[in-house]
């Protein structure tokens, strides 16, 4: 059976994903609420 209090103690995250975050805030990326408020704006 798992030990999940000695699991997360192990758990380190893997580097790609820090990477990857620091680049997205970097861009100015639209996400869906974006896409979503510019397409309600243009309905009406």
């Amino acid at each position: 059976m798992l030990d999940y209090e000695e699991e997360l103690k192990k758990f380190k995250p893997s580097l790609e994903v820090d990477d990857i975050e620091e680049a997205v805030y970097q861009e100015d990326l639209s996400d869906m609420t974006d896409i979503l408020r510019e397409m309600l704006s243009q309905a009406k």
